[in-house]
């Protein structure tokens, strides 16, 4: 079994919570681009955000992969737009699930805000198509890994 550690290092443990989700079938690139989005936002809005990006009301920003993504209304200034509804679903439980670690702490999940969000990449499934005569294509499936770490606001 290997053992799993969190990138950011120094954190309060009274007034912080963490959680992570490993080996998750998404997309490393939605993933990437809704981390990078809801990255300082209060936890309870970063939920209520993905929730509407799942009903396609709201849409994400994509930044870094732009390629063959067409440009929609929606945000200003932003033109390269996505609604990446699974990878949306996948991180929102994940947001809950630190949630209830905070409340367990003791904290306050009205006062929480995202401090820490990361995906990174996973291991490679490798799978074949089997094509005609006897041949056969390979295709790769990109797992995905995603820490979270919130910290109470002090106000």
């Amino acid at each position: 079994m290997p053992s799993w550690g969190y990138s950011i290092r120094g954190l309060n443990p009274e007034t912080t919570a963490k959680a992570c989700g490993r080996d998750m079938n998404i997309s490393y690139k939605a993933a990437y681009e809704i981390c990078k989005f809801i990255r300082g936002m209060k936890l309870e809005e970063a939920i209520e955000y993905l929730e509407k990006v799942c009903r396609k009301e709201k849409p994400i920003p994509f930044t870094r992969f732009t390629g063959k993504v067409a440009h929609h209304r929606g945000m200003e200034g932003r033109a390269s737009l996505r609604y990446p509804v699974k990878a949306s679903r996948e991180i929102i439980s994940l947001l809950n699930q630190v949630k209830a670690n905070a409340e367990y702490k003791g904290l306050n999940p009205d006062k929480l805000r995202i401090i820490h969000i990361a995906a990174m990449k996973g291991p490679t499934i490798k799978k074949y198509i089997e094509r005609a005569f006897g041949r056969a294509s390979p295709y790769n499936r990109q797992l995905v890994h995603i820490e979270v770490a919130v910290a109470e606001e002090e106000t």
